[in-house]
């Protein structure tokens, strides 16, 4: 597992968005895996910035993103796919077509990840998979538990889990969806290269346990130990340096 520390957030999404552009310049086919919430922000900011500066061809990049609220529809304000479409679908100009996202507004869920567990398939797989990190260890919306689901699934929410996508509703928690969908464990391992970006001080505890922990499903996020090509994008304040 490689780790790479920066001075700041900012610092981590421009350093990150620049090796991803890289990768999209040099793979015109290149598929995708993408996250949201706060900490990717930068990222995407970034990943704007040099496309534009650097007259950036998304044309031919396949994205699929880890999760969606269930009950959301996709052109909701707090539906992830709104999210994305905001910060990085439509300003580098990724075509609706290859955009691969779960909708939790389907009347069979089941069915719904299914459908996307062969669309990632019929993609040839995750090519570059960017992760975060929640502060209780989870990554895409497999929270700690007994046991974790290998595929894509529906996933109940925990209480902090809920409270920190507070801000995707106005700032309020109990408009927070308790269900979403998440691609599962093997679905994420199974992604050829593995990017986990976490910042602040609040995720340097699961950040030192992902790094020095054993691995168990008390945090999901130890699992990528057992993957050979992962590396951590951290700030000073994560890495606790």
């Amino acid at each position: 597992m490689k780790i790479l520390v920066f001075d700041d957030a900012p610092a981590v999404g421009l350093r990150l968005g620049s090796y991803l552009a890289d990768i999209v310049a040099a793979r015109a086919e290149l598929v995708l895996g993408l996250p949201t919430g706060r900490t990717p922000l930068p990222l995407y900011a970034a990943l704007r910035q040099i496309t534009t500066t650097r007259g950036l061809s998304w044309a031919g990049v396949r994205t699929f993103n880890l999760d969606e609220f269930v009950g959301v529809a996709p052109d909701a304000p707090g539906s992830y796919r709104a999210y994305m479409q905001r910060e990085l679908f439509g300003p580098v100009g990724i075509p609706a077509d290859h955009v691969g996202f779960l909708d939790g507004t389907a009347a069979d869920l089941d069915a719904e990840c299914r459908r996307y567990e062969a669309a990632i398939a019929a993609a040839g797989g995750m090519d570059v998979l960017v992760l975060g990190i929640g502060t209780n260890g989870h990554i895409g919306f497999n929270e700690p538990a007994p046991a974790l689901h290998a595929r894509t699934h529906r996933a109940a929410l925990q209480a902090a889990t809920r409270a920190s996508n507070a801000g995707q509703f106005g700032g309020d928690v109990t408009c927070v969806p308790a269900e979403a969908l998440s691609m599962g464990m093997a679905t994420i391992l199974e992604a050829k290269e593995i990017l986990l970006m976490a910042t602040g001080a609040g995720k340097a505890p699961v950040v030192r346990q992902l790094r020095d922990g054993g691995i168990t499903t008390a945090l999901p996020a130890s699992f990528l130990q057992l993957h050979g090509n992962v590396s951590l994008w951290l700030d000073a304040a994560a890495a606790d340096v």
